[in-house]
């Protein structure tokens, strides 16, 4: 309850970017298609794995964990076009590997699709129909673990919130990167849930602005005061202390706590820390890949030059010039002051306590 007595345990999204309906064997999956917003609220209903795969691909559903659950979902649709017999968990291992190659750096993607075919391994036999039903209930966790890690960051993070007249954020970490409320995000919406007023600077996050579509958006559909800034009006920002904290998501996290998340994160976190204004990240355990030891191993995804050039379908530099568009880079561990995770807060951030929070 909130000091007006009002219940903030169910806290919903805006809206459904991940669904699933029908059984194992003629089930669908709908995404909401990012790529149109904020101009036009649309979705698509995917029914084999390469329409799953074109969806991550083309960013149609983006963020980490959001793109973990739908890759969980686009094992059962290959499981669905997969005959029954001998070669069924040959084909099946195909796929996540063919599911693996949409997008390498979201680490939640490969973590969902090996859960997934784990779980069919763990039920093979000859009722191949139970196998699909095993994959899918294992989808469905995912998806409703998804959901109640959102909601225990948010928790987490509220009170940090609540100290704040001002918060800034890059690219999308909220409602519409996972399956619940969000990570970066989280807090927000519960801290406002809670009663608390606030404001938050959305970088627009350069080349295809998830800030200014995506994240002003959510903010704005639940009554959030919002601000788009232009990425080069952060460090402003920040040297006019119009904000008391920084946070962003993450793509992927070494094991010593350096984050992979869009790119233009890194610059901003040696800004904020210029300022004395704390930089935190917000991810579930499940974005930790603690088989790499530091950021400098996490692989970068490099995107095509049109997003940089004709972005939007207007050219904006000269025909032929080469481009260089890394989608992500690297915030060392010494930059963040704390990693809020469903599983606790690390702070400070360092390979022990990254171990200890997500290990165990």
């Amino acid at each position: 309850m909130n000091e007006n007595g009002s219940d903030i345990s169910d806290i919903r999204p805006p809206v459904k970017v991940v669904e699933w309906t029908g059984d194992e064997r003629r089930g669908c999956l709908r995404l909401l298609e990012q790529t149109l917003l904020p101009g036009e609220t649309k979705f698509i209903d995917c029914k084999d794995a390469p329409a799953v795969w074109e969806a991550i691909l083309r960013l149609v559903v983006r963020g980490a964990p959001a793109i973990g659950v739908t890759a969980g979902y686009g094992m059962v649709l290959a499981a669905q076009s997969i005959p029954d017999g001998a070669e069924f968990m040959t084909k099946l291992d195909e796929a996540a590997e063919y599911l693996e190659s949409s997008r390498p750096t979201a680490v939640n993607l490969s973590w969902a699709v090996r859960r997934v075919l784990r779980r069919a391994v763990e039920s093979s036999g000859d009722d191949f129909d139970g196998v699909r039903r095993a994959m899918l209930a294992e989808a469905k966790d995912i998806h409703a673990e998804d959901e109640a890690m959102c909601l225990a960051i948010g928790h987490l993070a509220s009170p940090l919130i609540a100290r704040c007249s001002g918060v800034l954020t890059h690219c999308n970490a909220g409602a519409l990167a996972t399956a619940g409320i969000g990570t970066a995000t989280a807090g927000m919406y519960v801290a406002h849930a809670r009663g608390h007023r606030f404001g938050v600077y959305c970088d627009e996050t350069r080349p295809i602005l998830q800030g200014s579509r995506l994240t002003a958006w959510e903010l704005m559909q639940a009554g959030i005061d919002t601000t788009v800034i232009t990425d080069s009006t952060a460090g402003q920002v920040l040297r006019e202390g119009r904000v008391q904290m920084v946070i962003t998501g993450a793509d992927r996290i070494a094991a010593n706590g350096d984050a992979a998340n869009k790119i233009g994160t890194y610059p901003l976190a040696v800004c904020a820390a210029r300022n004395n204004v704390p930089f935190y990240v917000a991810a579930p355990y499940s974005t930790f890949d603690m088989g790499l030891a530091c950021g400098s191993e996490i692989p970068i995804e490099q995107r095509a030059a049109e997003e940089i050039v004709e972005g939007f379908g207007r050219r904006t530099a000269p025909v032929g010039v080469k481009t260089y568009a890394p989608a992500f880079d690297v915030t060392d561990a010494e930059l963040i002051r704390a990693i809020i995770t469903d599983r606790g807060i690390i702070e400070p951030v360092t390979p022990e306590n990254v171990q200890k929070i997500i290990t165990g």
